[in-house]
């Protein structure tokens, strides 16, 4: 068996989202001054964890933030990241560069809710996670590639012995695992990692969390964090247990002002 976790971090913020703007795939814009802060604020959070991998969407702001992290990381300055167009935003299509409310509007005149619509050209819901269950099968190749299998005495890591101590921590969900990934997308696209996460694969969730928490937008560097544990199968690996720690937690961003 091979336990690793999976450290999943939205972008830092752009002017197209303080403008609540769509961007998708088709708009790729830098991160705004906010945006850095925010970034600087995540890495320092971060920067104990010694991650063996690091996945990114090859869109700029989602790279950006990516750079940042790792330059405040005491362990992997320097490391280099692989860009993954897999992690890339949801693509809206012909609402891309409008505002927000211009594809609620689109939605109602579709008799649709905003969350489950598609604009013309755009992805759906279950395109994006097909995107991401494509990404989870790198993600297994390359870290058993890397770390290979702990033979028979590796164990899953999960229920109480995993747990953190009291409080908030970003080493939360680490204790008894040695390798650690580190995943930059988008906000639309970890909401649907989540939901796959959670209702598909079954993964186990905190005591006393609800739903609404685990499914809320994610805001920017907002950051949630599972444990996985690979097993060998005939079909090659296979994923045998599952944790979530938490989600969309943005401790770090308390002492910025003006964070959104």
């Amino acid at each position: 068996m091979l336990t690793f976790s999976l450290t999943l971090i939205r972008h830092g913020e752009t002017q197209y989202n303080r403008e609540k703007l769509l961007q998708g795939q088709g708009v790729d814009t830098p991160l705004s001054e906010t945006g850095l802060q925010q970034g600087e604020a995540v890495g320092q959070y971060l920067k104990d964890i010694p991650f063996s991998k690091v996945f990114v969407s090859n869109l700029q702001r989602a790279v950006q933030t990516a750079e940042i992290i790792l330059s405040n990381n005491t362990h992997c300055s320097g490391m280099g990241m692989v860009l993954e167009p897999l992690l890339r935003e949801r693509g809206f299509g012909v609402a891309e560069g409008r505002h927000k409310e211009d594809l609620k509007n689109m939605a109602n005149a579709a008799g649709q809710s905003c969350r489950d619509y598609t604009p013309p050209g755009g992805e759906t819901l279950d395109q994006v996670k097909l995107r991401f269950k494509k990404f989870l099968k790198v993600l297994y190749k390359q870290i058993l590639d890397e770390h290979g299998f702990s033979g028979p005495e590796g164990s899953p890591v999960t229920g109480d012995a995993a747990e953190a101590s009291p409080g908030s921590s970003a080493n939360d969900g680490l204790q008894g695992v040695s390798v650690h990934v580190l995943v930059v997308s988008h906000g639309a696209y970890i909401r649907v990692a989540i939901k796959h996460l959670v209702e598909d694969l079954k993964c186990t969730l905190p005591s006393g969390v609800k739903m609404s928490q685990l499914f809320s937008p994610c805001p920017n560097t907002g950051i949630s964090r599972f444990i996985l544990t690979l097993s060998q199968s005939e079909s090659g690996p296979a994923l045998s247990a599952a944790r979530c720690v938490f989600t969309n937690r943005k401790d770090h961003l308390e002492n910025l002002t003006d964070a959104e």
